[in-house]
């Protein structure tokens, strides 16, 4: 680990510590009998059950993943095939479980080599990707905040419209920058080279860099056809990931977690904002912020909110670790020596990309 990321993991761990303590500092009444009692439960039927299925519609969405990967790859490798893309997907998500944003990296990296395609290529698709991501995310959000019934008789009912609002903000924000990047990206990048030339690290290049790539990252949207369909499957895989939360709060069988599907688009979405802050394998961060939001929004119990949170990210976030580590060791591959590689990778090509004159 470079002296960047333990800068990096001291200031994140030492933020989770002081948000710790706030929320525990509250819950002067936790029994942690009951924490452990419900979570034993979780391990027999029909509990079990529901957590099986929640963790097979996660498997499920990283084979979407590897759907819309083989969509973006078709201008340069019309025969990839989505399911020799399906391993890359789930080794690289391993990666980010137990490495943390390093191991982000990981992904692109697997896919460019195993694909023979420059790295700065696939590292352009993982950045559009994102904006499909959160704008399919927030498609759903919309819906539920502004069309479903069931979120109406929440009592922060207007939290939830908020947050539809911000989302939509952010995606309009996005998508005009794409916009952008697409029609004057090399001016953008010329102009932002010009104006940081002179911070340290080649922080203008390095920013420049980054735009050329995700302007070529677009070109992968060869059409309307390519869009709409990278647009039906990132929805669709957003509700599987919906679903899989539903399925992980109705394996309780407490009546406080019976959410109606609509509502539990906001813990994802709290559980996506926590994610900002959490440290490599532990998380912290994600559960956090989901735990408050059952506390806060649905006035579910410490011990059970805490739980369900824990749950939560165990299924959504950890669970792809035991066959991401199984498929790894088949293809006699080390994470940790794909994670460092991915990095020199990417610095590589910083240095190998010669500043604009």
């Amino acid at each position: 680990m470079d002296r960047r990321h333990a800068l990096l993991y001291t200031l994140v761990a030492t933020i989770l510590v002081v948000l710790v303590y706030f929320q525990f500092r509250t819950w002067s009444d936790f029994d942690w009998t009951t924490f452990w009692a419900q979570g034993k439960r979780l391990g027999r039927p029909p509990h079990i059950y529901h957590l099986l299925h929640a963790i097979g519609l996660i498997y499920l969405a990283y084979g979407m993943r590897a759907i819309r990967w083989k969509i973006f790859l078709r201008p340069v490798r019309q025969n990839a095939s989505a399911w020799r893309l399906v391993a890359p997907t789930i080794i690289g998500f391993t990666g980010l479980a137990l490495f943390g944003r390093p191991g982000e990296l990981i992904r692109p990296y697997l896919i460019a080599r195993r694909q023979d395609l420059p790295f700065s290529s696939q590292l352009a698709v993982w950045a559009v990707e994102r904006i499909f991501d959160i704008g399919a995310f927030t498609f759903l959000l919309i819906l539920a905040a502004f069309f479903a019934t069931a979120p109406k008789r929440l009592s922060h009912y207007g939290s939830f419209r908020q947050a539809g609002v911000i989302f939509t903000l952010m995606v309009i924000a996005m998508a005009a920058a794409a916009i952008a990047v697409s029609r004057s990206g090399e001016a953008l990048a010329g102009w932002v080279e010009h104006r940081f030339s002179h911070l340290a690290s080649n922080l203008g290049h390095r920013i420049a860099l980054r735009i050329r790539e995700f302007r070529d990252g677009l070109n992968t949207i060869h059409g309307a056809l390519s869009f709409s369909q990278i647009v039906a499957v990132s929805i669709v895989m957003w509700c599987m990931i919906a679903l899989a939360y539903k399925e992980v709060t109705h394996s309780y069988g407490q009546d406080t977690l019976e959410i109606p599907q609509t509502q539990v688009l906001l813990l994802m979405g709290s559980s996506m904002v926590g994610s900002l802050v959490q440290l490599p394998g532990v998380g912290g961060g994600s559960q956090l912020a989901t735990i408050a939001a059952f506390e806060y929004l649905f006035g579910v119990p410490h011990e059970l909110a805490a739980s369900c949170g824990i749950m939560l990210w165990l299924v959504t976030f950890v669970a792809v670790v035991p066959v991401g580590l199984v498929l790894a060791h088949r293809e006699r591959l080390s994470l940790r020596k794909l994670s460092k590689e991915s990095q020199q990778e990417e610095e590589m090509g910083v240095e190998a990309s010669p500043p604009a004159d």
